[in-house]
């Protein structure tokens, strides 16, 4: 079979060799925790007024839509998520339903865009951080707080919380997974206080007009930027990626088949009524216009309706939500290079599962280390939003992986029917498609690079050490 479409078989996709199986060891309380630890991040706290400045009160709208395309996503993972209960994610499907080629391009771009959220998060963190060090006025330099391109030398506190979350992910993952819950536990909170506050000064004249820039996506007064519902739900979509990530818990969790489900489809369901909710909220309680030039919108109605103390809380949930997300992707980029090792396309040594946690704990401080060097000492404002495309052509694959194996499998079950099937699939696809068309060209172009380079390792060494090579086996 020629390797550009040679794939691996379920019963390949679904063994455990004991020195590289993980351990099985949470529940779909876990899963949870672990999706709604990836999606409710600073997105929640800061999107709600960049959606506001962008659609008006249709910002709920853009709510609506941007959770349908993701919801339709989630429903294509929680399916491939059951039938191939294994670490990988979509990496792991793509191989299954579409082949070696196109496992690589997935798995390589899942690897950048968890390695830029990542990085981007731990010095999003860092800032909060320095924040505290000076006004505590501890003695650490200045040049020890930041970058070389951000006015430092290098970044000591993105380091120190990128190889922090990398400890507790390489103890254990059911133990990583319930402080997440705690921390988890502690936004949602948080989050119900703002909801309890701000709900009672619900005026209906703050809708007024519902719809000031349209419902479509148009240019705006600057002819660079887009306004409407439409252009707010492009941007308000990547506040709800990061339940992919419960996937690739798949393999260590105890009951797949059932857990797997509730944690993807539900920390969706969570997070989209949470949004919704928190956006009616704010937006009902303050004018669009004030939150659209707040960086930090939810605390700003607070403090409008003279409610510091809770606007300093929130706030401080801010700071406990950017740990969490880091976990979640660590989490996931962990394994993906982790199963990628193990099928033999990244070095084969770097898949071995520590004897009394196990987990991949090589691998996971590999992870960390990466992170933290670009965390360190790369400015990533201008290269985030790759981490965006990459989660949209993992959303593709996923659905694509999903409608081909109803064709290429019809005997495994499904949790859907054909008409459904087809639904999900054309709904992911088409929403992510067209969020994908809303991306930058430069960003388009970065992905390019990436995955030319990525392609360029694959013929001239991965292909040759796949464990699907013939003269490997």
């Amino acid at each position: 079979m020629a390797f550009w479409n040679r794939t691996k078989s379920f019963e390949a996709a679904t063994s455990r060799d004991t020195h590289s199986a993980l351990k099985p060891t949470l529940s779909w309380v876990h899963l949870v925790g672990l999706g709604v630890g990836g999606i409710v991040g600073t997105g929640i706290y800061t999107l709600t007024g960049v959606g506001a400045g962008m659609a008006g009160p249709a910002v709920i709208l853009s709510f609506v839509v941007a959770g349908i395309v993701c919801a339709a996503a989630a429903l294509a993972y929680a399916e491939m998520s059951t039938m191939i209960p294994m670490a990988g994610s979509a990496y792991t499907y793509t191989y299954v339903a579409l082949g070696e080629l196109l496992a690589w391009i997935v798995g390589w771009t899942l690897i950048l865009e968890y390695t830029v959220v990542c990085s981007a998060v731990a010095v999003g963190w860092s800032g909060y951080a320095a924040g505290v060090i000076r006004s505590a006025g501890w003695p650490v330099p200045d040049a020890l707080l930041a970058g070389p391109m951000a006015g430092g030398l290098v970044n000591v506190p993105a380091i120190v919380i990128s190889l922090a979350v990398a400890g507790l992910l390489a103890i254990g993952s059911r133990e990583s997974a319930t402080v997440n819950l705690l921390l988890v536990t502690v936004k949602l909170i948080a989050l119900a206080i703002f909801i309890a506050i701000a709900l009672p000064a619900f005026s209906a004249s703050n809708f007024e007009p519902f719809a000031p820039f349209g419902y479509g996506s148009v240019v705006g007064p600057d002819g660079a930027t887009k306004q409407g519902m439409m252009a707010a739900a492009a941007i308000i979509f990547f506040a709800f990626y990061g339940f992919d990530a419960v996937s690739t818990a798949a393999e260590e969790t105890k009951n797949p088949k059932r857990d797997l489900k509730i944690g993807i489809i539900g920390s969706m369901v969570l997070c989209t009524l949470l949004y919704m909710v928190v956006a009616a909220a704010a937006l009902g309680s303050t004018s669009y216009q004030a939150l659209a030039g707040s960086s930090e919108p939810l605390a700003l109605v607070l403090r409008n309706m003279n409610h510091g103390f809770a606007a300093t809380l929130i706030a401080s949930a801010a700071v406990i939500a950017l740990p969490t997300v880091i976990m979640a992707f660590m989490y996931g980029q962990s394994r993906i290079f982790f199963v990628m090792a193990r099928d033999g396309l990244l070095p084969q040594r770097l898949s071995a599962v520590h004897p009394r946690f196990g987990t991949p704990v090589l691998m996971t401080f590999i992870t960390s280390i990466i992170v933290a060097l670009i965390a360190a000492f790369v400015p990533l404002q201008n290269i985030a939003a790759v981490a965006n495309a990459g989660t949209l052509i993992a959303f593709i694959a996923v659905a694509v992986c999903m409608i081909v194996t109803r064709r290429t499998h019809p005997e495994h079950p499904r949790m859907y029917g054909p008409a459904a099937t087809w639904i999900i699939g054309i709904v992911a696809i088409v929403g992510c498609i067209y969020l994908f068309s809303s991306l930058q060209t430069r960003t388009m172009i970065s992905v390019l690079i990436w995955n030319v380079v990525g392609l360029a390792i694959y013929l001239l060494w991965a292909r040759r050490k796949s464990l699907l090579e013939p003269a490997a086996s």
